[in-house]
């Protein structure tokens, strides 16, 4: 677990001139993107209103690499103003969460190469704030507020508000280091399961037979297929996640042991964040991420197990990511006019 004190933003130097929405609350246009572990989300908004969407595959750097991780959300911002006719200077704000990346260095050198990249293809890029995916996640959450977020998707991750502005994250060290309890270690895992059956060091589990349906190449009396493929990309660890999840559901126990322990381990993330609260006051927990929003086998399974914490109350969000990241927009703005 990590506690950081410092700003968490990296903003490039503000522009010269005024926002062009200082004269009105609703004039304003600002970019939001919104960059997980296995899709990339950007919206354009004009005042209030959503003018364009538009989605990407994964710009985590971890997976990518820095270089295609800002190649990939510059375009997302390129389609986004293509789409309804307008420059990227038109733009007041541009606000990019991405995953994989915490330290101010990090944030600082992929916002310095989307403006490189950028202005080497004659875009022009003003006023720009690059982040975590968590950091306008928790700002979708909680607004203001002090609390926990817990995000369970392709990774896993606790992050903590406390006191004046403090953060604390707990876990969020990708798949190849932790990331237990997310949809890629479950799939993960799940694979696990069906090598350890095939090899006779388990019992069986009906996912051998589900891996063979959705992965055609993959002979069971030729175990290594399964490697070939993954190693060609045919299928990545989170894409089995549903697999796992529906033999758990169909009373499979390997995958159902599976399912607890990942419970187990999300349930983990706030508790090692309770020690940066005071106050003896139940402390704010608001889950997101695809596990949860698609009511799964495991958000139900994790629901019930933060229910055995009573230092712990599960909230609502106030809203997601997107949200978050167009309210660090708006508050940029509002700095901006202030000048």
């Amino acid at each position: 677990m990590k506690e950081n004190k410092s700003k968490v933003s990296s903003k490039s130097t503000k522009s010269s001139k005024k926002s062009k929405a200082n004269n009105s609350s609703n004039d304003y246009t600002i970019i939001c993107i919104d960059g997980g572990g296995t899709k990339t989300h950007g919206v354009l908004f004009i005042g209030d209103e959503k003018k364009a969407e538009y989605k990407a595959g994964t710009t985590r750097i971890g997976s990518v690499g820095v270089g295609e991780s800002c190649e990939r959300t510059l375009n997302v911002i390129l389609e986004l103003c293509k789409s309804v006719n307008i420059s990227t200077s038109d733009v007041d704000v541009f606000v990019v969460g991405l995953a994989g990346v915490w330290l101010e260095s990090e944030k600082r050198r992929s916002l310095n190469l989307i403006k490189t990249l950028a202005r080497n293809d004659g875009y022009v890029i003003n006023d720009l704030l690059v982040t975590s995916d968590v950091e306008i996640a928790f700002e979708g959450a909680f607004g203001a507020g002090e609390g926990i977020v817990t995000i369970v998707g392709t990774g896993s991750i606790g992050l903590a508000r406390f006191g004046k502005n403090k953060f604390a994250r707990c876990g969020g060290w990708g798949i190849e280091l932790d990331d237990e309890g997310s949809g890629a270690w479950v799939g993960r895992e799940g694979l696990t399961a069906v090598m350890r059956a095939i090899d006779g060091r388990s019992p069986y589990t009906i996912l051998v037979e589900k891996l063979q349906e959705i992965i055609p190449t993959f002979d069971i009396s030729e175990p290594r297929t399964i490697v070939k493929a993954f190693n060609e990309r045919v299928f990545e660890y989170q894409s089995i996640t549903p697999l796992v999840m529906e033999c758990a559901e169909e009373g499979d126990l390997v995958c159902q042991n599976i399912i607890e322990r990942a419970a187990h381990h999300l349930a983990e993330l706030p508790l090692a964040l309770l020690k940066n609260f005071s106050s003896k006051k139940p402390v704010k927990l608001a889950l997101m991420g695809g596990i949860i929003d698609n009511d799964t086998l495991l958000s139900k399974m994790l629901y019930e197990e933060l229910a055995k914490h009573p230092e712990l109350e599960c909230i609502p969000c106030k809203g997601n990511a997107i949200d978050g990241a167009k309210q660090m927009g708006l508050s940029i703005i509002s700095e901006l006019n202030k000048d």
